[in-house]
């Protein structure tokens, strides 16, 4: 749709700051004000900082589809320019760039900021967690986005879903994992809460942004590593340095990303513009779902048919271990302070409602179809 045509020369307020809507003549008695021109000289221009490569598949193009959509929904008065990791600062420093007024926007998985608040972990993923329909419906119908923007706003942020990659693999690992003592003393690259689960497996976590993991994987500076799935893992080649595919994740079964904006800067931005975000944020969330989905399938008949990889399931021990110690964790992360808790019990509502209603109807149609159509 031509947004010229359709606000008909409604005033934009392209500088962040509400323009004058008349001239002074309307009296209220039912006389009608020629709105003025849109001034397209003033574009808002914004930037957004992000933790993923330039146009990285999947995750950097869902933050470039948000600030696409904001350009075409607005005619061009509100532009987001967008910047990949080290373009500005650092993939783990778009945080705090965002709430200094370093930069105005990021987009990011907001597990990367439980040093601030372990609540931050719910927003994207957390063990034996939510799917992405799950999280979605905790968040838009939940309470989840109130919650959200409480905890957000201590930092001078407003976040909203922009992003889900779906469930998750396991990770690749360079030797196989029989048991559950294999993972004593194993160096894996697992942020968030997950990694927390890994240190009390008796391995060894640490959190590497997507540009450094091969490195670490290839120098033996790591063990295993955890990235997304079949897509997003073939681009970066994990597959030369470790042959065992393991999947599904215990730790990521639906991972959201996510917008945040200076808090300043979105008060300063008019009513429609507010709503434009909104909406291109849950246009590239719902966008991000579809693609990952088609992706995955097509790279992992690569990955098997071409490269040799081998695709392994933890064992029914280990995954026992890791849900009993899921659970311990995530409730301990609980503790941690005030709003955590309040996220948390309102997570674990909507994962209990969420489980109930898939227990009759998704878990077991997939069951079913796979009696039918399994080999």
């Amino acid at each position: 749709m031509d947004r010229r045509k359709f606000i008909g020369g409604a005033a934009v307020a392209a500088a962040g700051t509400l323009a004058a809507c008349g001239d002074g003549n309307g009296n209220g008695d039912g006389s009608t004000v020629a709105a003025p021109a849109v001034n397209r000289n003033r574009t808002r221009r914004l930037r957004m900082v992000t933790t993923w490569p330039a146009s990285f598949p999947g995750l950097g193009t869902a933050a470039e589809a948000t600030a696409r959509y904001v350009r075409e929904m607005s005619g061009g008065a509100l532009e987001i320019q967008v910047y990949g990791a080290g373009e500005i600062v650092g993939a783990f420093e778009v945080f705090d760039a965002v709430s200094n007024g370093v930069a105005d926007m990021y987009h990011a998985a907001e597990y990367y900021w439980q040093g601030r608040s372990p609540a931050f972990n719910f927003y994207c993923a957390v063990p034996m967690g939510m799917t992405a329909w799950e999280i979605m419906a905790w968040v838009e119908y939940g309470g989840g986005q109130e919650l959200w923007e409480e905890l957000s706003g201590q930092f001078n942020i407003i976040a909203f879903q922009a992003g889900n990659t779906g469930h998750q693999m396991g990770g690749w690992f360079k030797r196989e994992i029989n048991s559950v003592s294999d993972f004593r003393g194993l160096r894996v690259r697992m942020p968030g809460l997950g990694g927390d689960v890994i240190r009390a497996m008796g391995g060894a976590a640490v959190a590497l942004s997507g540009g450094e993991i091969y490195q670490a994987l290839q120098s033996g500076a790591i063990d295993a590593t955890e990235w997304v799935g079949p897509w997003n893992d073939m681009a970066f080649g994990f597959y030369r340095e470790a042959p065992y595919y393991y999947g599904p994740g215990f730790h990521e079964p639906g991972s959201a990303l996510a917008v945040g904006i200076n808090r300043d800067v979105w008060d300063s931005l008019p009513a429609d513009q507010q709503t434009m975000i909104k909406t291109a944020c849950r246009a590239a969330n719902n966008q991000s779902v579809a693609e990952f989905t088609h992706h995955n399938g097509i790279a992992l008949q690569t990955l098997v048919e071409q490269h040799g990889v081998q695709l392994r399931t933890f064992t029914d021990e280990i995954w026992r271990e890791m849900g009993r110690v899921s659970e311990e964790v995530v409730a301990n992360a609980a503790n941690a302070d005030a709003i955590t808790r309040r996220v948390y019990d309102s997570y674990i509502a909507s994962r209990r409602r969420s489980r109930e209603w898939a227990n009759v109807s998704e878990t077991p149609y997939l069951q079913m179809r796979e009696l039918v159509l399994g080999g």
